[in-house]
């Protein structure tokens, strides 16, 4: 009795796997749904000079900037800035706090005190930034318009 529920559930299981390897067959012969959406985009013929055309997706208007695109990126950074323990000071007035903290796009610091003195950090770099920054919530056409919106 006990071999016979063993072959039984062998039969049962077999018959599984061959009802899916069925299924997998029939559905490696129907057609992606990716080959039917590079079928659609229109293909200049060739010699024409034309170049063929690529889906635009995601739609120009949903697409970030990337970081190319911009000349930097700009963060408020409210407590004291501590740098390798010591606390950075404008070298102008003074300040020790409320900073804006510029990364630019060939990855240098800079950093801006309130009354508007600019210094580059030579002790932070843009791991830093990105470690330390949040998620971009805004492009601005110009710096001041950032610093308006960032509150200086």
């Amino acid at each position: 009795m006990f071999f016979r529920r063993r072959a039984r559930a062998d039969r049962e299981f077999r018959k599984a796997q061959e009802e899916g390897f069925a299924m997998l067959q029939k559905l490696a012969q129907e057609p992606s749904p990716f080959d039917a959406a590079q079928a659609e985009v229109p293909v200049a013929p060739a010699g024409s000079g034309a170049e063929s055309l690529a889906p635009d997706f995601p739609p120009a208007g949903l697409r970030a900037p990337s970081r190319q695109d911009v000349d930097g990126f700009m963060m408020r950074w409210v407590q004291p800035l501590v740098i390798d323990g010591e606390v950075r000071t404008c070298p102008q007035c003074g300040a020790y706090r409320d900073w804006i903290v510029f990364c630019m796009r060939d990855d240098t610091v800079w950093l801006r005190c309130r009354a508007g003195h600019e210094a580059k950090e030579a002790g932070l770099d843009a791991a830093w930034y990105n470690h330390n920054s949040g998620p971009v919530d805004r492009f601005h056409p110009t710096i001041e318009e950032g610093l308006r919106h960032l509150g200086h």
